[in-house]
């Protein structure tokens, strides 16, 4: 459905003086598919390039090179009308905060018909009956939709939020850290909602969260990102141990469970700049399996058994938290 090929996206930001211009490099080199009814999830540290990644696969992002390709079609290749008819009328957004993804002075039935309004779809009173029938799918109850965005809770908002990605019937739904701003009691009832949203109208649904346990748990397939890249792509079942990229390992092996303990695998060392990032691979700088071989070139993507990983020296399969952490000096 949705293809990624080399795509880049770098920033120019001012600093150290207002003629000086630095170069952010948010997205470097992102090959990506998604495929109808799939569900991926995608992980990684704040600044990690998660969010420009979900903005350029429903065109809010421009990439500075490479091709994002929906259906068949280049969506930069487009005009700007074609591409807002192709993606807007396919792919649903839902951003992170519901406080300000909704226009706080539109009542909620104004906020689910603008969709419809802008893509003129059916007659006024089929759009006022889609608006009821979006708003009964999401469990909010028929008076919401006279309610103003301020007047409904931090869980009632993101349902309108996901009430109105799924306006326009979309195939895909990019859903950006859907429940970070939101109480733990709310975000499960989020994630069952967009769990049960996606099992009834088929859905492909790409789903951008810090809470890795909960990736795992709704995602097909996990795809790990670092300083702008993404480093590795694993079947959700396989991972954290069937995982083979050293930062997979250690981001999953510091997630708390609720039954065994953890046994975190210690980077030292902060991430370094998206201005400057490290030569070869990203990650060398806080590797514990870094070699001159790491420093000089970024890894080729290699394949194993569905997995895609960028390593020159992989972990191995079934590998325990504590080996890696034996490992280190």
């Amino acid at each position: 459905m949705l293809e990624l090929d080399d795509v880049h996206v770098v920033h120019k930001a001012r600093s150290g003086g207002l003629f000086k211009r630095d170069r952010v490099y948010a997205l470097t080199g992102a090959n990506l598919t998604v495929a109808a009814g799939e569900t991926v999830g995608i992980v990684g540290e704040s600044g990690c390039g998660k969010s420009t990644l979900a903005k350029v696969l429903v065109g809010l992002q421009r990439p500075t090179s490479g091709t994002v390709t929906f259906r068949g079609e280049e969506l930069w290749g487009l005009k700007e009308a074609e591409r807002r008819a192709l993606v807007g009328s396919s792919v649903g957004m839902i951003f992170q905060d519901p406080s300000t993804a909704l226009n706080r002075r539109l009542p909620v039935r104004q906020v689910l018909r603008d969709p419809l309004n802008v893509h003129r779809r059916g007659t006024p009173a089929q759009r006022e009956a889609r608006v009821r029938e979006l708003i009964d799918l999401v469990g909010l109850p028929s008076s919401a939709a006279d309610a103003l965005p301020g007047q409904l809770s931090g869980g009632q908002r993101q349902r309108v939020a996901v009430a109105r990605a799924l306006a326009l019937e979309p195939d895909l739904v990019v859903a950006d850290e859907p429940t970070s701003a939101l109480d733990v009691s709310v975000r499960a009832q989020i994630l069952n909602l967009l769990l049960d949203l996606k099992e009834r109208l088929g859905l492909a649904l790409v789903f951008v969260s810090h809470d890795i346990q909960t990736v795992r748990r709704m995602s097909d397939r996990v795809v790990t990102m670092y300083l702008g890249r993404i480093v590795e792509q694993t079947p959700a079942q396989a991972v954290p141990l069937s995982a083979r990229h050293p930062y997979t390992r250690a981001l999953f092996s510091a997630t708390p469970g609720l039954i065994s303990p953890i046994n975190p695998i210690p980077l030292v060392g902060a991430v370094p700049s998206a201005t400057r990032p490290p030569s070869g691979c990203p990650f060398r700088t806080r590797c514990w399996r870094a070699d001159d071989a790491c420093a000089a070139e970024m890894p080729a993507a290699q394949t194993d058994d569905d997995h895609l990983f960028h390593c020159h020296h992989p972990v191995a399969a079934g590998a325990t938290d504590l080996e890696l952490i034996q490992e280190r000096p």
